[in-house]
């Protein structure tokens, strides 16, 4: 194997923070993305969970992301690092990804299952924009996480109308300094 592919959905599009060969914009069909899981650690705390990303199947839906190509002689280092980074009830999934140039590889996908103890689920969105409006953690306030994916996605063309109505949401109830 002279390489693998990692497709990022979440903050992987804005900070893949490890080597690739490419990167390329892609999709995967039959599932969506979704501010369902409950982040303890980085953009929450226990007491206090911030949401974050995750892939719900979804028999209609398509979520677009970037899709990772990273050589095989770094790749057990790269998912270390990631395993770490997704620990929070997340798990490695091989799914199929689309590549803008129409091309099918098969990626390694973290999907946090909602069999995981993290998992939040749906809420009206009113209440997931307010749950991301007051929660922060040690890696910064979940309304950041929000923006730096709505900004990302706009970035690489790549429209989601669950997250870019979360993002109208937060900003209508933020105070503007």
């Amino acid at each position: 194997m002279s390489s693998i592919w990692l497709f990022g959905y979440g903050s992987l599009i804005w900070r893949p923070d490890f080597e690739f060969l490419q990167r390329r914009v892609g999709s995967i069909n039959g599932w969506s993305r979704r501010f369902w899981q409950g982040s303890h650690d980085h953009r929450g705390v226990p007491a206090a969970p911030g949401r974050v990303v995750t892939l719900v199947p979804d028999a209609q839906g398509v979520c677009g992301g970037l899709a990772f190509e990273v050589a095989a002689d770094t790749a057990d280092q790269i998912l270390d690092r990631l395993d770490y980074r997704e620990k929070n009830g997340y798990e490695r999934h091989q799914l199929d990804c689309r590549l803008d140039n129409g091309e099918v590889v098969n990626c390694l996908v973290y999907v946090a299952g909602e069999s995981n103890e993290a998992f939040l689920g749906d809420s009206q969105l009113q209440q997931i924009a307010e749950q991301i409006r007051t929660a922060s953690g040690p890696s910064g306030s979940n309304m950041e996480y929000l923006y730096k994916l709505a900004h990302a996605l706009r970035e690489f063309d790549i429209h989601d109308d669950h997250v870019f109505e979360l993002e109208k949401q937060v900003a209508l109830h933020t105070p503007q300094d």
